[in-house]
């Protein structure tokens, strides 16, 4: 079988949560599948090298204007141009018409859940882009062969909105084998001199999408700081400086501005050497549809703090603190837990590390296969 995947963002430089499984996918698919043949659809940018080229893998490189017209017309006319038995579009929206038979990976839904462009959070793009999906996922939903989604209160949230029956399933994200302790004290101090890390620093991955609970984080720490005899630092990862002040004088503590460091953007195969040298990795997001930062975490054997909300416990099970994301106090609370209590400390690293080993690339991958094998079977009928 021929199967086409929308990559279209994957050769942009600076790449993110569904642009990253996307990459693993197709990379793990590479491993696993010397038979099938397989196009992925990209649009031109500068990270061009980031595919590995193999013998049964096309890539096409679409231009097709704005990310719609890209996806409404250039994408399905390329597939069926290259003959492809079925279109895997892998980051939450789909062609609303297309001639080849679609399957649809939907994160999340959140953007119909609660959004508005009116909304004074999220940038002005974030919100056109939830409009966007609104208009576009429930309509590409029913018309696609299958579903895919991230964890089982995903699956659950989706039935519930969208009424989908059997084509709607369940595959696991995976973690990247480069997350892991690392020992190489070298590897880590070039890591701390290049991104100016302080010694001692809770990790924070957070974004100005309103569901990654910045102000609530931040006021934590605030509070946090102002207890603790030895004062921490905070690193921040690809956030504007004009974005953070808004956040920090919303919240009433501009004071907490010298005690954070922000490192720009960060490539993902460097992210391993900043989380192994934070002291507690922060994740109490208000609504994730898996979190993949929770098991890089753990990965690293680095304790994480967690939310009580959405998927979050599903993913972290006993292995981080789970916390109500709402409750700066109650985040508070767990990192004088785990900064105070050694043996709590070491248990939940211990933990996390078995955790992570839970979750593969290479499984996702072979799921994957094994529902394009079904999807194409039931073609052929």
């Amino acid at each position: 079988m021929k199967i086409g995947i929308e990559g279209q963002r994957l050769y942009r430089t600076k790449k993110h949560g569904m642009d990253m499984v996307a990459l693993e996918l197709i990379k793990n698919l590479q491993l696993i599948d010397k038979v099938n043949e397989y196009v992925v659809f990209v649009k031109p940018d500068e990270d061009n090298t980031c595919i590995p080229h193999t013998a049964n893998f096309k890539i096409v490189e679409l231009n097709g204007g704005p990310y719609p017209t890209w996806e409404q017309f250039a994408l399905p006319k390329a597939a069926l141009n290259e003959g492809c038995d079925m279109l895997h579009c892998t980051s939450n929206t789909a062609p609303i018409w297309c001639e080849v038979p679609v399957v649809t990976t939907l994160h999340d839904i959140i953007y119909l859940e609660s959004v508005s462009i009116f909304k004074k959070s999220g940038t002005l793009y974030q919100k056109f882009g939830n409009m966007y999906r609104r208009w576009v996922v429930p309509a590409v939903a029913r018309n696609s062969k299958r579903v895919v989604t991230v964890s089982e209160f995903e699956k659950k949230r989706i039935k519930n909105f969208m009424h989908l029956g059997e084509n709607l399933v369940a595959i696991y994200n995976g973690v990247g084998t480069h997350f892991q302790k690392i020992e190489d004290k070298t590897i880590l101090e070039n890591t701390k001199q290049k991104y100016n890390l302080p010694d001692n620093f809770l990790f924070f991955l957070g974004n100005t999408d309103p569901k990654k609970n910045t102000p609530n984080a931040l006021k934590a720490f605030a509070l946090f700081n102002a207890k603790s005899e030895l004062k921490y630092k905070l690193v921040m990862l690809d956030y504007e400086e004009n974005a953070l002040m808004q956040v920090l004088s919303d919240i009433g503590h501009t004071e907490i501005r010298k005690d954070i460091v922000m490192t720009g953007y960060v490539p993902n195969a460097e992210m391993p050497t900043i989380i192994n040298q934070c002291k507690v990795f922060l994740y109490p997001s208000l609504r994730e549809s898996f979190g993949i930062p929770i098991l890089e975490g753990m990965a690293c054997g680095v304790p994480v703090i967690t939310s009580n909300t959405s998927s979050m416990p599903e993913i972290a099970g006993d292995a981080a603190v789970i916390v109500d994301p709402t409750k700066p106090t109650e985040i508070v609370t767990a990192i004088e837990k785990i900064l105070n209590d050694t043996d709590f400390r070491n248990k939940l690293s211990l933990k996390g590390i078995e955790r992570a080993k839970q979750f593969s690339w290479k499984v996702m991958a072979e799921k994957y296969l094994a529902l394009y094998t079904e999807v194409y079977n039931e073609l052929k009928r």
